[in-house]
C-alpha cells in the first residue's frame, strides 16, 4: 500500500489525494462544476426620455448615449467567479426595436492557472420615464434668480448671448460632476438685462464668478425665506450680477488720458490711445471716466499730409484742415481716410490695431 505524502489531503467527492481543496474538493472536482460567469437572462434599464440620463439603484446619472447605458448596464449586472483573474470581457449589443437590446458577451479570466472562457447572452429592456432633474425643470422648480445687468447702461444682445453661453459651459461641467440641480429652468428677457432662473444657488454662484472672470463686473446675493420644508427653513437666493460699465473697445476718457479697453477680467486691461502704453487698473479706478465711443462707431475724416509727429486731418464738423499728434503705431496714407474720436483735448486719431 502505497501512502500518501505527510501534506496531502483526501478529497471528499473522488477519494484522490490532492495537495490542496478548492471549495471542498480537488481541483479536477472543483472544475467539473465550475461557472465562470452569470448574468440574468432579462435586464432593465432606466433612462430618462429627455436627457437620456440613468438611473442606478434609485440615483440618476448621465453615462453617454444609449449604446452606452446597455453596455454598462450589462457589466453592472455581470457576475464573474470571485476565483478570476486576468478579467477581460467583451459585450456587444443587438438593437431588436427602440426598446429591446440583445446583447453577447464574452468573458475570458485565468482561474487556478487556467485560462477559462464563457459566452453568455442577455436581454435588456429599455425603460423610459422622467429623471429628477428634468421632471423639476418642466415643473419650473429653482432655488435662485439671477439678474443679469449691466452698471450705468443697457447691455447689448451679443453681451447677453455670450453671459448665456458661459452659463451653459458652467451647467454641463456641474452636471458632468453629479449636480442634478445644475440647470436653468426658465429665463426672463427684460430691457434692462436678463433673469435665469437657476435649479440651485450653488450652481448660479458658480456662473456669476465664471462670467466676472472672463467679463468683468461684479455680483452681490440676498436671501429670502420662502417657508419650512422637514423642520428646515427654505431660503431662495437672488443674485444680482453687474457687467461693467465699459465694452472691450470703448474708447473712454480717464483723468487726461484716453483708453481703448481691450479687455475685461478680474481686472481691466486697455490701450493708451495716444502713447500706445498699456493701461492695467481696477473697476473703482475707472470710476468717473467719460464713454467717447465705441471703436465700431468712430467716425472717420481725411488725412490730408503727415509732417514727422503731426498729422493734417479735416475737421469732420468744420472741415478745417487741423494739426493733430500722430498716435504710436500709426500706419495710414496721405488721401486716406482714417478713424478719429474727439475729446477733451481736442480731435484725436485712433491707430488701426489691424495694421
Amino acid at each position: 500500500m502505497v501512502s500518501e505524502p505527510m501534506n496531502s489531503t483526501i478529497c471528499p467527492k473522488c477519494g484522490n489525494g490532492t495537495p490542496r481543496l478548492f471549495q471542498g474538493r480537488c481541483k479536477s472536482c472543483f472544475l467539473e462544476n465550475f461557472t465562470l460567469a452569470e448574468i440574468a437572462p432579462v435586464l432593465h434599464a432606466k433612462i430618462c426620455s429627455t436627457c437620456g440620463a440613468r438611473n442606478i439603484r434609485n440615483r440618476w446619472v448621465n453615462e453617454g448615449n444609449l449604446e452606452s447605458i446597455i453596455i454598462q448596464t450589462a457589466e453592472d449586472a455581470l457576475l464573474v467567479h470571485e476565483m478570476a483573474g486576468d478579467i477581460e470581457i467583451y459585450i456587444e449589443p443587438r438593437a431588436q426595436t427602440p426598446y429591446i437590446y440583445k446583447v453577447h458577451i464574452e468573458v475570458d479570466a485565468m482561474v487556478l492557472d487556467e485560462i477559462f472562457h464563457q459566452s453568455l447572452d442577455t436581454e435588456i429592456r429599455v425603460v423610459r420615464e422622467s429623471c429628477d432633474m428634468c421632471s423639476r425643470i418642466s415643473g419650473g422648480y429653482f432655488e435662485a434668480i439671477m439678474q443679469i445687468r449691466a452698471s450705468k447702461r443697457i447691455p447689448s444682445q451679443e453681451e447677453m448671448a455670450e453671459c448665456i453661453t458661459i452659463a451653459n459651459g458652467v451647467l454641463e461641467r456641474l452636471r458632468n460632476k453629479g449636480d442634478r440641480l445644475a440647470f436653468i429652468s426658465s429665463s426672463l428677457d427684460i430691457k434692462e438685462g436678463v433673469d435665469l432662473y437657476v435649479g440651485s444657488s450653488n450652481a448660479a454662484r458658480h456662473i456669476c464668478r465664471e462670467i466676472n472672470s472672463q467679463l468683468g463686473g461684479t455680483f452681490t446675493e440676498s436671501a429670502s425665506l420662502q417657508g419650512r420644508k422637514e423642520g428646515k427653513n427654505v431660503y431662495r437666493i437672488t443674485f444680482s450680477l453687474r457687467l461693467p460699465e465699459f465694452m472691450p473697445h470703448d474708447i473712454i476718457e480717464h483723468k487726461g488720458r484716453v483708453i481703448e479697453i481691450r479687455k475685461f477680467g478680474k481686472s481691466v486691461t486697455g490701450t493708451d490711445v495716444e502713447t500706445g502704453a498699456r493701461f492695467t487698473g481696477t473697476f473703482d479706478e475707472l470710476d468717473g471716466a467719460t464713454l467717447l465711443a465705441n471703436r465700431k462707431d468712430l467716425g472717420t475724416t481725411m488725412l490730408v499730409a503727415i509732417e514727422n509727429d503731426d498729422l493734417l486731418v479735416l475737421d469732420p464738423d468744420t472741415y478745417e484742415t487741423v494739426t493733430i499728434r500722430k498716435p504710436v503705431m500709426f500706419n495710414a496714407e496721405a488721401g486716406t481716410e482714417i478713424p478719429v474720436v474727439r475729446t477733451e483735448k481736442g480731435l484725436l486719431a485712433v491707430a488701426d490695431p489691424s495694421r
